[in-house]
């Protein structure tokens, strides 16, 4: 379809569908924030003003041809990754070090590289014939890789594996082989028993909690039987905006960040989170779309891989949230509170307007 945003003065034009859905995501969040956070308009007021910074650099990069972003690649990737290895000695944080501290602003690298891997490795297959072959292929794993480990060792799991499963999806859209995707999947499996043992001890009772939490109820299994609670307690159509009592009497932690989406189960219900899972597929399947229609080879496969990452993050929060998967800390993008994954999202689709607006489109 071709609705889009005429452009001002000259600038390229924006994709108007996509952009009114991650503005719908964006202030129903805020609604559900409020609420989450007690009624605390001043946190509700910095998270509108992180987004408002998010979608001004989603404006900037929409404007800038694919093929200058590509240009940049490398160095984004470069500067990601010596920012992720410093974080290991000038990190701060609460148990794992995570964020650089610039004095003003707080900072989380391993954010970029949920935008620098897909990134890097479609630069790296753009002038390569694809399929990729065994050579290439092994080379555009460590490109993957070797930021994915440094993010792991922070200690940042759930991080590790988005920005691990953000590089691999470029590589499948480049049409890696069944065999070798089937191989890789098998080698995971079997790597299981290896991961358990280099993992923290916080790490593996997260994992234990997930099998059983009835076994530690008033402890690890909190967060995890409460908000089970409250999504099951919010039935078909919610209690109602600001009537959710296990959020407002405070039963679940982390209401506000990484488990927003149980306080909008309660006060939404069935209806609520389905309405905000379609936009969640909406978003995703207009960015294919885009990707579809790009220029070039790095394009596609960098709109495509962002896309389906973003269903994964959703995929993985909801799953935390329900109990099917365990607590790796992933945020619901673009509703929970919190500044660098907020912006680093919009940055993303600044790329996907990019690739949307600077297409020769052609029916």
């Amino acid at each position: 379809m071709r609705w889009s945003l005429p452009g001002l003065f000259g600038l390229p034009r924006l994709d108007l569908p996509l952009l009114l859905a991650l503005l719908t995501v964006m202030g129903g969040g805020l609604f559900v924030l409020y609420s989450a956070s007690g009624e605390d308009l001043g946190l509700v007021y910095r998270q509108a003003l992180r987004l408002g910074v998010g979608i001004a650099i989603l404006l900037a990069i929409s404007q800038v041809p694919p093929h200058v972003l590509r240009r940049w690649t490398p160095w984004l990737y470069a500067l990601g990754l010596v920012m992720v290895a410093a974080t290991a000695w000038l990190g701060v944080g609460q148990g794992a070090q995570r964020w650089l501290d610039f004095g003003v602003v707080r900072f989380q690298p391993s954010e970029i590289m949920k935008l620098a891997v897909p990134m890097m490795v479609a630069w790296y297959l753009h002038p390569r014939v694809l399929p990729p072959g065994f050579k290439d292929g092994a080379i555009a794993g460590a490109i993957l890789v070797v930021p994915a480990l440094l993010i792991a060792r922070q200690p940042d799991l759930g991080t590790a594996l988005l920005v691990g499963v953000s590089g691999c999806f470029t590589l499948f859209l480049a049409g890696l082989r069944w065999r070798v995707i089937l191989g890789l999947g098998a080698t995971a499996l079997a790597a299981l028993p290896a991961l358990w043992l280099v993992m923290h001890e916080y790490q593996r009772n997260r994992v234990r909690t997930f099998l059983n939490p009835e076994s530690d109820p008033l402890g690890q299994g909190w967060n995890i039987i409460q908000s089970k609670i409250a999504v099951g307690s919010g039935g078909l159509a919610g209690k109602g905006w600001l009537n959710g009592t296990q959020s407002r009497l405070e039963f679940i932690p982390e209401r506000h960040t990484d488990f927003i989406l149980a306080v909008l189960a309660e006060e939404f219900g069935l209806v609520g989170v389905i309405a905000l899972m379609a936009l969640y597929l909406y978003i995703a399947g207009r960015g294919l779309y885009i990707a579809s229609v790009g220029r070039d080879t790095w394009s596609r496969l960098v709109a495509g891989s962002l896309a389906m990452t973003l269903f994964v993050y959703v995929l993985v929060n909801g799953g935390m949230v329900s109990g099917v998967l365990p607590v790796v800390g992933v945020p619901l993008p673009l509703i929970s509170y919190g500044g660098t994954s907020a912006v680093t999202l919009l940055a993303g689709f600044g790329i996907m307007m990019s690739v949307y607006g600077h297409r020769k489109f052609t029916r």
